[in-house]
């Protein structure tokens, strides 16, 4: 097929869109956007390694546009074996501005803060720290 009869088919298809197509599209198009806003819940709910985020941490990192990348998924997983090997099991973890709460027997990050919220706070209940 040619390209000038590709586009005449094309085109033709477009001419031929009824009502009721457009209106699935209009749905579909809805429903992406309401995909897109829980991309972040779904990347940030599956392992990063070994590690997962809790439906707590998660809220937080969104809340407070935190980045976690892969560079910080990578950085977390270091600092939780680290962790392990001093048999620790509630860690403070400090990467770049942002600091994270491990809970080293679930594998999970408990909670994190941002930058913003860094000053004058005061973390308990932590046996250790690892700074990145």
């Amino acid at each position: 097929m040619t390209d000038i009869n590709f586009l005449r088919n094309i085109s033709n298809i477009n001419k031929n869109l009824d009502v009721n197509s457009v209106k699935n599209k209009q749905i579909k198009d809805q429903s992406v956007k309401t995909n897109k806003s829980n991309l972040f819940d779904d990347l940030l709910n599956k392992k990063i390694g070994q590690l997962e985020f809790s439906k707590h941490a998660s809220k937080r990192i969104s809340e407070r546009d935190i980045l976690v990348d892969a560079n910080t998924g990578i950085k977390l997983n270091e600092a939780l074996e680290q962790a392990k090997t001093k048999g620790l099991r509630n860690v403070l973890v400090m990467i770049e501005n942002s600091a994270f709460i491990l809970d080293t027997a679930s594998n999970k990050v408990v909670t994190a803060v941002g930058k913003n919220d860094l000053k004058e706070n005061i973390f308990t209940n932590i046996d250790g720290a690892v700074i990145k």
